[in-house]
């Protein structure tokens, strides 16, 4: 059968650009070490890819998410602490002031102490975050949670009043769950109060410490900082159990981020030794058609005659 030169021709261009062309496409895999070049190389395996993806990124934002969080309950937690040690050391003192053997200086002398403690505490709750923003007045972040009457007619006992709410800030940290970053200060108000009547009865004039009404708010001062403590340590307990759950998360989404990220590799990368197997192959290929068809180009029919 005789094949004419253009048909010849045709044949070598057709071989020679297909072996170009993949031999281009595994030097693009080689050197990028990426497999699939274009989602056509292999569609089902580049659905995968994009859905191991999305999880991946849920996952960095959930690990992002439990990070904040964390931060954020373990200040609140070290703030918490901080009102608990103020409220115990003016227990110290209510303890002593219950000693009905006390002289009026003795009692006005603590007045001073109770006075501190009562504003380092007020201070302490209405702290704000590096935003600005009030740390214990629940979702109301841009109301102090802790308001102090600046009437002098308001009478001790009712100048201090909670402002904020106890609705909660809740945070994604997992599939389907959310951790609250916030936390609220609601009953602090009622040991303020209290402590603020018992201050201004101890710093009366001529006070007797015997007396039935000065006994009475001391105990229930001594009561209320018993409350108040409570409520605080309860809080500060919630944190911890929260902040081990958050860290066995942590850990598992560690571990499911492990797992995409081996599952993304085998699928992404490229099988160096195959591809280079099969580079040569083709470099080899190309190679030979080059040789015959200089071959083939150079004979004519007298060779053969």
């Amino acid at each position: 059968m005789r094949v004419a030169s253009s048909q010849y021709q045709t044949l070598i261009n057709v071989s020679i650009q297909q072996n170009q062309e993949r031999i281009n496409y595994l030097t693009q895999q080689m050197s990028s070490g990426l497999r699939i070049q274009l989602p056509s190389d292999d569609p089902i395996g580049n659905v995968r890819i994009s859905r191991l993806t999305r999880e991946q990124a849920m996952v960095t934002q959930y690990k992002d998410n439990i990070s904040t969080v964390k931060t954020r309950l373990l200040k609140n937690e070290n703030y918490l602490s901080s009102m608990v040690t103020d409220m115990g050391q003016a227990r110290d003192l209510l303890v002593w002031a219950a000693d009905g053997s006390n002289a009026p200086s003795d009692l006005k002398a603590m007045t001073e102490s109770l006075r501190a403690m009562r504003d380092s505490v007020v201070f302490t709750a209405n702290l704000k975050d590096q935003e600005g923003r009030y740390m214990f007045s629940g979702t109301a972040t841009d109301k102090a949670p802790i308001g102090v009457s600046a009437d002098p007619t308001v009478p001790a006992g009712s100048r201090y009043s909670y402002d904020g709410n106890t609705e909660e800030q809740l945070v994604v940290v997992g599939n389907g769950i959310n951790q609250a970053a916030n936390v609220d200060v609601k009953q602090l108000e009622v040991w303020l109060n209290k402590i603020d009547v018992l201050i201004d009865k101890l710093s009366e004039p001529g006070l007797d410490p015997a007396a039935p009404g000065v006994r009475t708010l001391v105990t229930d001062a001594l009561d209320g900082t018993d409350a108040g403590m409570e409520l605080l340590s309860g809080k500060i307990a919630i944190f911890g159990g929260a902040q081990n759950i958050l860290s066995t998360l942590d850990n598992n989404l560690d571990n499911v981020s492990l797992s995409n990220n081996t599952a993304l590799l085998a699928l992404k990368s490229t099988d160096m030794g195959a591809a280079a197997i099969e580079l040569t192959g083709y470099q080899t290929a190309l190679e030979a058609t080059y040789k015959a068809f200089g071959k083939v180009g150079s004979m004519s029919l007298f060779d053969i005659l």
